[in-house]
């Protein structure tokens, strides 16, 4: 437990780093060492912004704060508490990371980190600075760190296991090179979203950050409504109408452009407010700029269907509580450290690699 405690209060310290970023202080009111890091970070969004055009400096940040939130010791001692996590021979676990949505991999890393295993990380092309560079604010802390941390270059070999998020496609071609070891393999899944129509303005604009949050990318977004037969889509386009700036990002505005047309040509009937557009469709995976509806009649036959297409669903967001595990609006990009992709307990996983030879 020792060494747990070192890397509790070394990730504690990176939140906190995060928290004085976050609130514009690091630049006056810390060390040095703060200060240095903070010139550092700015550079490094800028950097990613480049890169990629899709990680723009708001959602940078969005995902930044929700680090600097739950990298704190209580919500860390809070999550390990239910683990035993001993001394152990630790082995080299490759992680092949997602770069959707900034950062989306840095939570494996931690799993791998905090389990006392050795990290070989092979960044998305997508996501190739941010979380280095944490890693760099790590090390400070936890000097350590540096022997139990790398990032690769090539594609991971003679690891003791692996974890891997991709495509669907992707996901098979890893379930097949990562048959003879223990292996966590993701693929594609989507948040969706039940309306009742008792829903209010604050309501939308709280499930407006659900859909539009990182541009919809992240496998958390809510890409499907659920609504009743009937359902007069008016209230909600009133209520996400604040959300319109997102037009002006020019990639967001091809989507949009493209798919409008797409869809208009092969006679599709649309609901469009200009910056979304609402399809009727059986899918749950849309494209950016496009979220799917289906209606439903009932409850009962909704929590059947649900539970059917399981597999392709990461979130269910509600108003009230459901019976189907449902979280509520506004809350889908800021899930708790135990809510694990896919419904697999990463950590766990881990943990009970120490059985193996």
């Amino acid at each position: 437990m020792e060494d747990c405690a070192r890397k509790i209060k070394a990730l504690t310290g990176v939140g906190n780093y995060l928290k004085d970023f976050i609130q514009g202080h690091c630049s006056y009111s810390k060390t040095d060492l703060y200060n240095h890091f903070y010139k550092q970070t700015l550079h490094i969004i800028e950097q990613a912004e480049k890169s990629n055009p899709w990680f723009t400096r708001n959602n940078i940040l969005l995902s930044l704060q929700y680090w600097s939130q739950v990298l704190n010791e209580n919500d860390l001692h809070d999550w390990l508490k239910h683990y035993s996590i001993t001394a152990h021979k630790p082995k080299k676990i490759g992680v092949i990371m997602a770069g959707n949505i900034p950062m989306v991999g840095f939570h494996d890393l931690l799993c791998v980190y905090l389990s006392g295993h050795i990290f070989e990380g092979k960044l998305s092309s997508d996501d190739r600075v941010l979380i280095p560079h944490l890693i760099q604010i790590l090390h400070t802390f936890d000097p350590q760190s540096k022997h139990e941390i790398h990032f690769n270059e090539q594609f991971l070999k003679n690891m003791d296991a692996y974890i891997g998020t991709g495509s669907t496609n992707t996901s098979r071609y890893f379930e097949y090179y990562f048959r003879n070891k223990p292996h966590i393999i993701r693929r594609n899944r989507n948040g969706v979203a039940i309306l009742t129509g008792k829903e209010e303005k604050t309501d939308f604009i709280k499930l407006g950050q659900d859909i539009f949050y990182f541009f919809g990318l992240g496998c958390r977004n809510v890409s499907k409504l659920f609504v009743p037969k009937g359902y007069d889509f008016k209230s909600f386009f009133e209520g996400i109408f604040s959300y319109h700036e997102i037009l002006n990002h020019h990639k967001y505005q091809n989507n949009i452009a493209y798919y409008r047309t797409v869809y208009l040509m092969e006679n599709h009937k649309l609901w469009d407010n200009n910056f979304l557009i609402l399809k009727e469709d059986k899918g749950f995976s849309s494209p950016v700029s496009v979220v799917f509806y289906e209606y439903y009649s009932d409850y009962e036959s909704l929590e059947t269907l649900l539970q059917l297409h399981q597999e392709q669903l990461q979130c269910v967001l509600c108003k009230e509580p459901m019976g189907n595990n449902s979280i509520p609006f506004g809350t889908s990009q800021t899930p708790a450290l135990n809510d694990y992709p896919d419904g697999i307990n990463t950590l766990e996983f881990l943990i009970n690699l120490n059985q193996f030879n």
